[in-house]
């Protein structure tokens, strides 16, 4: 690939810097850690697995990535392309070959949307796998604005007010999950994709699904940015940003056991008193 435009350097700059700033606020990545890359073969995984190698030749830590594919036996899937990119630039990596495809082809009936049972099988394989490599790490390439679409997601659909943690560990405890490309922009990892010339796949099980929650949801985000430029961001660092006092979460604030403050000062003086 030729050298880096200005422009194109800025922005692997910016993303470089906004991945370290993830990895240090949440301080996703220790002195030994070995971490499990997911990769899938779309922009953002490739976009992560590039950014983490960068990391690790100058980060003052020391810290192991392994590349981890699962071939679900799509129809089609080019099962050469992730094999001679990991090879061509000297990573470590697994194939798993697990058929997902034919029990979500299975269970899920032809009009629906298959995102929600693909996504389950994959988490526990991959979950399970990184037990069996010893990987105490797991890196996801979700991005700011899968977060946010996230959190729409369930605000209209689940009726919840959660969204993606930048990291989390799971529910038996046995992974934590981290996401260094929390903080960055998709239409950036998109631009990068392209001008790395990453051999992108792309998903034909469901993303030929046009009308899935989850493209409803991006479609009036883009509206929203048109209109508004940085409203995605906005809403991004309220998500970082919360006042639980200020919502109606009896778990979360304990708002029955309220009660003035005998002592605190008056509004109004009795100027009568002075």
């Amino acid at each position: 690939m030729s050298t880096l435009s200005v422009n194109q350097n800025k922005l692997q700059k910016r993303l470089r810097r906004l991945v370290g700033e993830a990895v240090s606020d949440y301080n996703m990545i220790e002195d030994g850690d070995k971490i499990m890359v997911c990769l899938s073969g779309g922009k953002d995984s490739y976009t992560l697995l590039d950014i983490l190698l960068y990391l690790q030749k100058v980060a003052p830590i020391n810290f192991s990535l392994i590349a981890v594919n699962l071939d679900q036996k799509q129809p089609g899937f080019p099962e050469h392309i992730l094999p001679e990119y990991l090879k061509s630039i000297g990573v470590d990596y697994y194939i798993i070959e697990k058929d997902t495809y034919s029990v979500v082809k299975e269970k899920i009936p032809e009009g629906k949307t298959t995102c929600s049972l693909c996504s389950r099988l994959r988490r526990g394989t991959l979950y399970t796998y990184a037990d069996e490599i010893g990987a105490n790490k797991i890196a996801l390439g979700h991005h700011r604005d899968d977060i946010v679409e996230t959190f729409f997601l369930n605000l209209f659909y689940g009726g919840s007010l959660k969204a993606m943690p930048p990291k989390l560990l799971s529910d038996d405890k046995r992974n934590i999950l981290i996401r260094p490309l929390a903080y960055c922009a998709e239409k950036d990892i998109e631009n990068y994709a392209k001008i790395k010339e990453f051999p992108i796949i792309p998903c034909n099980l469901c993303g030929s699904q046009p009308n899935l929650q989850r493209q409803v949801i991006k479609g009036m985000l883009n509206d929203w940015e048109k209109e508004h430029p940085g409203r995605v961001e906005i809403m991004f660092k309220a998500l970082s940003n919360v006042a639980p006092s200020q919502l109606a979460d009896t778990q979360l604030f304990n708002f029955k056991d309220l009660k003035i403050d005998e002592t605190a000062t008056p509004r109004f003086i009795d100027i009568t008193e002075l």
